[in-house]
């Protein structure tokens, strides 16, 4: 937007024109794992916000659905009114009941409107947010080791990635599936693969450990202690993320920070994990805590409680990684964030300015709104893709 043109937006302390005429949303199969959904604004005078949602595997229509049903609640509202618009979806469109699918379209609208908003005014989000306390923001890279099993296949894809110049890595050594109770040989080859791979990358890497919300506090405090021996940078999401009490006694009785928040939605869910002490870090994601306010409304609380705030973002590489580093550009107990290799290549090809790292490290964007532009020829040209099918156990014990 020129300056004239800026000027004839702003009028007497008013922003004009800046009303939802139009809400879109698309569905991208990247040939990887989950679709990825993402939602487009149009305000009256024509400026384009975009904003993406978290998704799972086969929830990506539930999801869809939600956006189609909350884009009637945001159209004729203006890409200003950010805090009333999420505080009358929570309150009036959803009556207070939460989900996963709510929260995920929510978040995707929120950051869609700062977009506009930013694009609005030609300002970075982050300007519009207090201005940013830092010019680079640190990255770990994920998904490099996924359907990876054996020790030295891991110990390969560690070092691959690390050789692109990431010094900080992310896994889950532990096999499937999910259980909560796992046998002593899972548990031994879990340690073994943790081992071949700090040997192949060293010690100046940095390795942090996902555990997908699966333990009982009894074995996961003995894998972290097995853990310990090869250095490890966190110790995420060992049990079940609402039963507080069990991760603050996993964190009470092993050395490494325990990290949690990836399941947790919105600012009410976030208030026990800091009463409680439950974590040393906190990781909600831009794309279903709520948005990027939510998400920085949950980094201000927990910075009294000297908590650190790693944003999770199993997500594109393009827009809801953009969301993040807005979000995080003022947060001054930021740490670092994550990003998904094997969805770089498609992010690309949704936003080819889309934010890359170099050596570990992402630096501040300068363009207005998210800081990114997406190429809406590609998103017109995406017909919807169902993801493969998942085959599962017959029974869930052996």
């Amino acid at each position: 937007m020129n300056n004239e043109l800026q000027q004839a937006v702003v009028r007497e302390g008013k922003v004009t024109g800046s009303g939802i005429e139009r809400v879109e949303v698309f569905v991208v199969n990247p040939d990887w794992r989950k679709n990825l959904v993402f939602v487009r604004v149009e305000t009256a005078d024509g400026v384009a916000g975009w904003g993406e949602a978290y998704t799972q595997y086969d929830r990506d229509r539930a999801i869809v659905e939600q956006l189609t049903e909350l884009a009637r609640c945001a159209t004729g509202r203006s890409v200003f009114g950010i805090r009333n618009f999420c505080q009358i979806a929570f309150d009036d469109y959803a009556q207070r009941r939460g989900s996963l699918e709510f929260y995920a379209a929510l978040s995707a609208l929120e950051q869609a409107m700062w977009d506009a908003a930013g694009r609005t005014l030609c300002q970075p989000v982050y300007n519009l947010l207090g201005g940013p306390v830092r010019q680079r923001f640190r990255v770990y890279a994920n998904g490099w080791a996924y359907g990876l099993v054996e020790p030295c296949d891991h110990a390969a894809a560690a070092a691959a990635v690390v050789a692109k110049g990431f010094n900080a890595i992310k896994m889950d050594p532990l096999p499937k599936p999910w259980r909560t109770f796992i046998a002593r040989e899972q548990m031994d080859l879990a340690v073994r693969v943790l081992s071949e791979v700090r040997k192949a990358v060293g010690d100046g890497i940095d390795i942090l450990i996902d555990n997908h919300r699966r333990l009982a506090p009894t074995q996961a405090i003995e894998l972290a202690r097995r853990y310990e021996e090869h250095g490890i940078y966190w110790f995420e999401e060992p049990c079940q993320a609402h039963n507080l009490e069990a991760m603050a006694e996993i964190r009470g009785r092993i050395n490494t920070p325990v990290v949690t928040g990836e399941e947790l939605y919105t600012k009410s869910a976030f208030r026990g994990v800091f009463e409680r002490r439950a974590a040393d870090i906190i990781n909600p994601d831009v794309s279903n805590v709520g948005g990027i306010l939510e998400l920085r409304d949950i980094a201000a609380m927990a910075e009294p409680y000297l908590v650190g705030v790693s944003p999770h973002n199993y997500n594109s590489t393009s827009l809801a990684l953009a969301a993040t580093v807005q979000a995080s550009a003022g947060m001054p107990n930021f740490l670092l964030t994550e990003y998904f290799v094997p969805l770089e290549e498609i992010s690309r090809r949704i936003a080819p300015d889309a934010l890359g790292p170099v050596n570990g490290y992402i630096q501040l964007p300068t363009k207005p709104g998210l800081g990114i532009t997406v190429d809406e020829q590609f998103m017109r040209s995406q017909d919807y893709r169902r993801t493969a099918s998942r085959t599962f156990s017959t029974f869930h014990s052996a």
